[in-house]
């Protein structure tokens, strides 16, 4: 079935402009949710907005908005003024410079859209994916759109340009906020290591053999309980805590493991790759460099009520 495009924008680099659609490019999940119901007769509980000051539900023809400036103060304001305070839809994508591929680390990355030609974009559209490919860079652009401006990082697979939102530089945490004692490895163990990872090191990344085995499992336990069986399962036994284990034995006992026919990568296609690996430590990784702002538009805000009343 064909995509359905969610959006219409104009790239736009020099005097050069493309009219390109933009769709979703991963499918909304069909998580499993379990409802609140009311005990007695099994029906479904509706959210209200109750004010603790009077003990009142409120409708929404009786709400209004408002910016908490310090604790339990608020400046209130009108429609009108939030209207004001949004940022103009352009439904442009103005970029704004070229960078290498691995300019912008991925923990920027906050969701990603495809971008198709729209009409009389065709032409455009395949050069300016063709020549990003060929220089192998990915582009910064500012996107408005919805009241909200955004940062956004477009890449070229070819024949197809992908945009990914970003995070916000201030949304980002910085990595040296997590606690990790210095410790240097020596050579014999990270040799080791290099070849417990050159074991179960695939040439590619097949996402299909991986499926979601939680949401398997609950779906068969659904059905189980449709069917009228008990479902109520013994209390697991906690897990000691993890015993300090020797990190040069406990590598080597992994290497033997697998030198006797352990479990190997699902591919069955995995093959050393000791240059390979070389190389890649002695290259630079990605830079923390990105900024971003806002986030698009596919998930609503959360509405957080006062408290709810069981109807």
């Amino acid at each position: 079935m064909a995509a359905r495009s969610i959006a219409t924008a104009t790239i736009s680099f020099g005097l050069v402009t493309v009219p390109v659609r933009i769709y979703p490019a991963v499918r909304v999940s069909a998580g499993l949710s379990f409802h609140l119901l009311h005990a007695k007769d099994n029906v479904r509980l509706k959210q209200q907005y109750i004010c603790p000051e009077d003990d009142e539900v409120v409708p929404r023809s009786d709400m209004v908005k408002g910016f908490e400036y310090k604790k339990d103060k608020y400046v209130v304001f009108t429609s009108e003024e939030l209207k004001a305070l949004d940022e103009k839809a352009t439904n442009g994508i103005e970029i704004t410079e070229f960078l290498p591929q691995a300019a912008v680390d991925p923990v920027y990355y906050e969701r990603t859209y495809y971008l198709g030609p729209d009409k009389g974009g065709e032409k455009g559209y395949s050069l300016l994916a063709q020549a990003m490919a060929t220089i192998e860079e990915i582009a910064l652009a500012k996107y408005a759109a919805r009241g909200k401006s955004y940062l956004v990082l477009i890449r070229s697979t070819g024949d197809h340009l992908h945009m990914q939102q970003l995070y916000n530089s201030d949304e980002v945490r910085d990595v040296a906020e997590v606690p990790v004692e210095p410790r240097r490895s020596t050579e014999a163990e990270v040799k080791l290591a290099r070849q417990l990872i050159e074991q179960i090191t695939a040439d590619a990344f097949h996402p299909e053999k991986y499926e979601d085995e939680v949401r398997k499992r609950v779906e068969g336990l659904i059905a189980q309980k449709l069917e009228g069986k008990d479902l109520t399962v013994a209390t697991p036994k906690e897990k000691p805590p993890a015993e300090v284990i020797d990190l040069m034995e406990a590598l080597k006992a992994s290497l033997a493991q697998r030198g006797r026919g352990g479990r190997g990568p699902a591919s069955g296609a995995a093959r050393p790759r000791a240059t390979a690996t070389r190389a890649a430590a002695g290259r630079a990784t990605g830079t923390h460099g990105a900024r971003a702002t806002g986030t698009h538009g596919a998930q609503a805000p959360r509405a957080h009520a006062a408290g709810a009343r069981k109807k």
